[in-house]
Order: structure tokens, then C-alpha cells, then sequence
């Protein structure tokens, strides 16, 4: 078994100043307003931007969250909430957790191999259709990622999920047969209309129209030279 990643620290300090106009002001000193869930409890907390940023990079999905000098829990990450335009942490959600207990979470899956498969080479489209994937496992043995190998798939292939293996202590909850991580897709070949034919058609119309433009008038002429006669 691959020794686990150490897990990074972060310290947090608990704020009691909650609301729009309070988590303002802690994003321009620097600082990122969170809450951490623990069982039924929550509490609210700020941490600093920088140090954050440094603790999301790390492969461990697991952190040892030091709150004030009390002590220090195990965390995962619920939730963030980006800046719209920059990508920015706006706020975060962080779980307490028990090592020994698995939990359920989601992580993203990633393809592989695209450029290589033959679906591809022969000018098909693939298309990832299943980003996030639902799982259980001990918090310590979460992935960061799970990685599809896409480099075989021929053109008008899917890929099902049943055709990936979990990592050592990680169960997939979706179901494998329904949940779609890829497909190859042919583009449809658009027949244009031949201008060149529908140019002339259009011009035997009109010669047809000037035609008979020609024998109606030349019929009034007829009529009018009798009745003047």
C-alpha cells in the first residue's frame, strides 16, 4: 500500500462578526470567512487567505484544522464558494471528521489519453460527460482525483463507469452501468446545396417570365390596332 500524503495544518481563529458586510471586510485584510461542522455543532472562523490556498494545493484531502491553542480536529472540505469572475475563495465549509469512520464525498474525474485514442484520429469528438464522481472511504484514503483512461475508445464508443477500478479502500455509489464518463461522437457531415444548379433554374424561371411578359403585350398591341382599325 502507497504511504498516505502528510496531511497539511492550518490554523483558524473562531469570529463572531458574521454577515455580508463582516466578510467584506476579512477579504480585504486578507483573510477568508469559514464555518466548520462538526456532529451538531458549528462554528464560525476566518483563516488566512494565503495559508489556505497553500493547504487546497496539497494531494491530502484530510487537514488538521488548529483552531485558536484548543486543539486540533481532522477536516475535509465541503464546500467553496468562488468569485465569479476571479478565481478566488469567497468562503469555505469544512467538516470535522473521524479517520477511523468512512465517510461519503465527491470527487472530480479527470480523461486521460484523449489525443491518443482512435475514435479521436479519425476526427470524432470526445466528449466528457461525468466530471464528479459520488464515493465512500475513510477521510484518509479520499483520492484527489480519479483518472479515466480514455486512449483505446474507437469512434462511437461510450464508456461506462464499470470500466474504471476504484483505488484500494474507495466504493463508486453511482451506478455503474447508467453513469457515462465518456463518449466518441462522429460530427454529422452537412451537405451543401448546389447554388451553381439552383442559379440556372432560377434563370430558366425567369426567361420563362420575360417570355410571357413579351406575348401578353404584344396581344395588347394586336387588340388595341383592331379597335382603332
Amino acid at each position: 500500500m502507497a504511504a498516505q500524503p502528510q496531511r497539511p495544518s492550518l490554523g483558524v481563529e473562531e469570529r463572531s462578526d458574521n454577515g455580508s458586510r463582516a466578510s467584506r471586510r476579512l477579504r480585504r485584510e486578507g483573510l477568508i470567512p469559514g464555518i466548520v461542522y462538526g456532529g451538531k455543532d458549528c462554528s464560525s472562523v476566518k483563516i488566512n487567505a494565503r495559508e489556505l490556498r497553500s493547504a487546497l494545493i496539497s494531494s491530502s484531502a484530510v487537514i488538521d484544522l488548529k483552531v485558536g491553542d484548543s486543539k486540533v480536529v481532522p477536516v475535509i472540505v465541503k464546500d467553496t464558494q468562488l468569485h465569479p469572475v476571479r478565481d478566488e475563495i469567497m468562503h469555505i465549509d469544512l467538516l470535522e471528521v473521524d479517520l477511523t469512520e468512512k465517510i461519503q464525498t465527491v470527487v472530480p474525474l479527470e480523461l486521460e489519453g484523449a489525443e491518443e485514442a482512435p475514435g479521436a484520429k479519425e476526427g470524432g469528438v470526445i466528449e466528457h460527460v461525468t466530471r464528479e464522481l459520488n464515493i465512500e472511504s475513510l477521510p484518509t484514503s479520499i483520492p484527489e482525483r480519479i483518472v479515466a483512461d480514455v486512449s483505446h475508445m474507437e469512434a462511437a464508443a461510450t464508456m461506462h463507469l464499470s470500466e474504471l477500478t476504484a483505488p484500494e479502500g474507495v466504493v463508486f455509489l453511482d451506478d455503474p452501468e447508467e453513469t457515462i464518463v465518456a463518449t466518441v461522437t462522429i460530427p454529422t457531415e452537412v451537405v451543401e446545396p448546389d447554388v451553381e444548379e439552383e442559379t440556372e433554374l432560377v434563370g430558366d424561371a425567369a426567361a420563362d417570365v420575360v417570355g410571357d411578359a413579351d406575348g401578353e403585350a404584344g396581344g395588347d398591341d394586336s387588340e388595341g390596332g383592331g379597335e382603332g382599325s
